[in-house]
């Protein structure tokens, strides 16, 4: 679809596409484009209402928190806000919030390591911030710079540095940056209110028991999890909770995961939530390791691959 658009001097067509650019190129030419880890104001909770930690080697998946979490909002108007580190609280949103009815929000999964030596280490943030500013741009949400918000996120880090599980146990701490569309207004458009969080908690293994076992997959099919065009490409909320019925029927059936085909060939796509390859020795007896290519948009790129 083509909209023109009359000038001055002559009428300029734009595909779609170049519509939805030149929308994010206005909203981030308002006032404060990008927010600044320099900006960063910092209010620590008080001794006496710090938590107590967690046994480390019995830590179930993202049922712990640290004591602090990070925020910066964000206004079609105003731009960004300063980013604030602060006590973890619940939020406040309007009941008509665009998050609540269209799903406009998008998150990313990361982790921070304590070494042998016992250094802190996150692992590859810079693929996290790519991959979250294009779900970002898909989403409608405003632009933001990924450096920034890493510098931004080893601060809240080093305020929470304890609860950094360490080496010996095999933990370790759950990085959740999250990106919501928050107006207050029904109607399918995007949101001119966002609130971009980061909220962290140590964790051990998501999959229960110490070692790694052979496990059973489900493929149905008549089930997909993406499609070409869609937003399997994209870590967003709706590609994992459209999974979950699947998820159930699988485990009811004796199956710890679903191995989500695509197409008439049935084409391998991803495994649950993650990336998947195959181990296999080829028609030349050559032994390949092999996985499913991220160019046709069907697979969420993984930050593990090479």
């Amino acid at each position: 679809m083509q909209t023109v658009l009359s000038g001055f001097a002559k009428k300029v067509l734009l595909t779609a596409e170049q519509q939805f650019q030149s929308f994010r190129t206005l909203s981030s030419l308002k006032a404060n484009q990008y927010f600044k880890s320099s900006d960063l104001e910092i209010h620590e909770c008080k001794t006496n209402e710090r938590k107590v930690k967690p046994e480390w080697n019995d830590l179930p998946f993202g049922k712990s928190f640290n004591d602090h979490m990070l925020e910066v909002n964000w206004n079609i108007d105003k731009g960004w806000s300063k980013p604030l580190i602060g006590p973890i609280h619940n939020l406040s949103l309007h009941p008509s919030a665009k998050v609540l009815h269209y799903a406009q929000e998008l998150f990313e999964g990361m982790k921070a390591f304590r070494g042998v030596d016992g250094k802190i280490r996150i692992f590859r943030p810079d693929m996290n911030m790519k991959r979250m500013k294009t779900s970002a741009e898909r989403m409608s949400l405003p632009d933001f710079d990924g450096n920034e918000l890493i510098e931004c996120l080893k601060k809240l880090i080093k305020i929470d540095v304890d609860w950094v599980p360490p080496y010996e146990t095999g933990a370790s701490l759950y990085i959740r940056p999250t990106f919501i569309g928050t107006e207050a207004a029904l109607g399918v458009h995007s949101s001119q209110d966002a609130l971009l969080y980061i909220i962290c908690g140590p964790v051990g293994s998501y999959f229960k028991g110490k070692t790694a076992k052979p496990i059973a997959l489900l493929a149905d099919p008549k089930f997909v999890r993406a499609w070409p065009g869609g937003v399997g490409d994209k870590k967003v909320g709706a590609n994992y909770s459209s999974t979950l019925a699947l998820q159930n029927v699988a485990e009811d059936k004796g199956c710890q995961q679903v191995l989500w085909l695509f197409g008439d060939d049935h084409q391998l796509t991803e495994v649950g939530a993650m990336n998947l390859f195959v181990f296999l020795i080829n028609e030349k007896g050559e032994k390949e390791l092999v996985t499913p290519p991220i160019k046709s948009g069907l697979i969420l790129p993984g930050v593990t691959r090479i």
